[in-house]
């Protein structure tokens, strides 16, 4: 009976379970012997009290069934996060019920699609930019500086002794900053994963972020051993790029660990810091965060960022891979 009403559709579920309710309410008093004074006695206001209090939880019981599955999509509605796709409503009740839950999935379809395909434009667009910006840094910035630093040489022959300091000083300054713009076109256009691969590519990101962070960077690098297509790659290296410039920034660690490893059918890629670790807000309202978020939905990875079991912050990124 309780599951034939559960198919109904909502309305009549309500009807049908306050209905019942009165029916038995109505049997209870043609059927028992219970009769009421006027004025009515204790006992008969006790008997009157128990019936109430039973018609009572037996419409609470039937209802709640009835609109259980209803708090279950509230509570999905409530918690989905469009960074985080995947949850869906369970697919349950009544017709009513039931087919707003579908739609409701089917609504988080479409809206899971669009927004990866215009994050996927975006980011390609992005790195076109950082590309073209990589590129005039190195040809123009780049050059220029290389050129002063010619000219300054070419001063140190006829510059009096007295000026040399100065000269040095001057050489010294371009050379730094020669420097500097190539590590910032590095940083904007890996060029190690276009022509060494990923696992290249990390660890020349983890020496070189050593370096310049003076921290000791622990490196655990696997061959994927699967297929990555050269977005999951780029993926993979922006997600720990951002996320060591975020301990260099925030951390005050003393050291990271970066682990690229193979498990079953998924690529993980694991940044572990044993610094002061990373706010709750930090972690939701982090433009950097948000971006490694949306890198990860782009490809339908699992981003996640944790506190440490000791100390310092965890950021795993997991790639599911087709083994075929």
């Amino acid at each position: 009976m309780f599951a034939r009403l559960g198919s109904l559709p909502l309305f009549w579920q309500v009807f049908g379970t306050n209905a019942l309710a009165l029916v038995l309410a109505f049997l209870g008093l043609v059927f028992l012997p219970v009769t009421v004074s006027v004025p009515p006695h204790a006992t008969e206001l006790l008997v009157l009290a128990a019936g109430l209090l039973a018609v009572l939880a037996i419409n609470l019981v039937l209802l709640r069934r009835a609109f259980l599955p209803l708090d279950h999509l509230t509570d999905t509605m409530r918690r989905h996060d469009p960074l985080s796709p995947g949850r869906r409503v369970r697919v349950e009740g009544g017709p009513v019920v039931a087919s707003l839950a579908q739609t409701f999935n089917e609504m988080l379809d479409r809206l899971e699609f669009e927004r990866r395909d215009s994050a996927r434009r975006a980011l390609l667009v992005q790195e076109g930019e950082r590309n073209r910006i990589a590129r005039e840094l190195h040809d123009e910035v780049g050059q220029t500086l290389t050129g002063v630093m010619l000219q300054v040489e070419g001063l140190s022959a006829a510059i009096p002794e007295h000026l040399r300091p100065q000269l040095d000083e001057l050489r010294e300054t371009a050379r730094r900053g020669t420097e500097d713009v190539r590590r910032i076109a590095r940083q904007l256009r890996p060029e190690a994963l276009e022509d060494l691969g990923l696992q290249s590519a990390l660890a020349a990101l983890a020496t070189a972020f050593g370096e310049q962070a003076h921290l000791r960077v622990e490196r655990h690098l696997e061959p994927p051993g699967l297929p990555l297509s050269e977005e999951q790659e780029l993926v993979i290296y922006r997600v720990a790029q951002e996320a060591m410039t975020n301990v260099a920034r925030h951390a005050q660690a003393q050291t990271v660990e970066l682990r690229l490893e193979r498990m079953a059918d998924e690529v993980v890629l694991t940044v572990r810091d044993d610094g002061r670790g990373l706010p709750a807000e930090a972690r939701r309202s982090s433009h950097g965060i948000r971006g490694m978020r949306e890198r990860a939905m782009l490809i339908g990875a699992g981003l996640t960022i944790e506190p440490a079991p000791d100390r310092g912050t965890v950021v795993e990124l997991t790639i599911p891979v087709d083994a075929g």
